[in-house]
C-alpha cells in the first residue's frame, strides 16, 4: 500500500472521476481519505461526481470520514457545476443520427 501511495505522491495532478458511482468499502473509503490527505495542499486534484456533498456519506459510509474528506477537498477549491446532458449521451445521439442519415 505504501508503494502505491508513494507513486501517487510523485504526480502533480490526480483525477478522481465519477466519485460516488460505486459505494466504497470501509477500506476503500479510508484509502481515498489517505490519498486526499496526502495530496492536500501538495497536489492538484480534480474530482468529478454527480452527487451533491450531502450524499457523500452514503458512498463513503462514515459521517466523520466524509466531513474530514470534504474539509480537505473544499479548502481553496473551485467548484464547477455542469447541469447539462451527459456528453456521452450527446455523442451517442449524434452517432445514431448520422447512421440514420446514411441509411435514409
Amino acid at each position: 500500500m505504501e508503494r502505491l501511495l508513494a507513486h501517487l505522491d510523485r504526480h502533480h495532478l490526480l483525477v478522481l472521476d465519477e466519485l460516488g458511482y460505486v459505494p466504497f468499502s470501509k477500506a476503500g473509503a479510508e484509502l481515498l481519505f489517505e490519498v486526499v490527505s496526502r495530496a492536500y495542499e501538495q497536489t492538484s486534484l480534480v474530482v468529478t461526481t454527480n452527487l451533491p456533498f450531502e450524499q457523500w456519506t452514503e458512498v463513503l459510509g462514515s459521517e466523520r470520514l466524509t466531513g474530514a474528506l470534504l474539509d480537505r477537498l473544499t479548502h481553496r477549491v473551485h467548484i464547477l457545476e455542469a447541469n447539462s446532458t451527459s456528453y456521452r449521451l450527446r455523442e451517442s445521439r449524434r452517432r445514431l443520427k448520422r447512421r440514420r442519415m446514411r441509411k435514409g
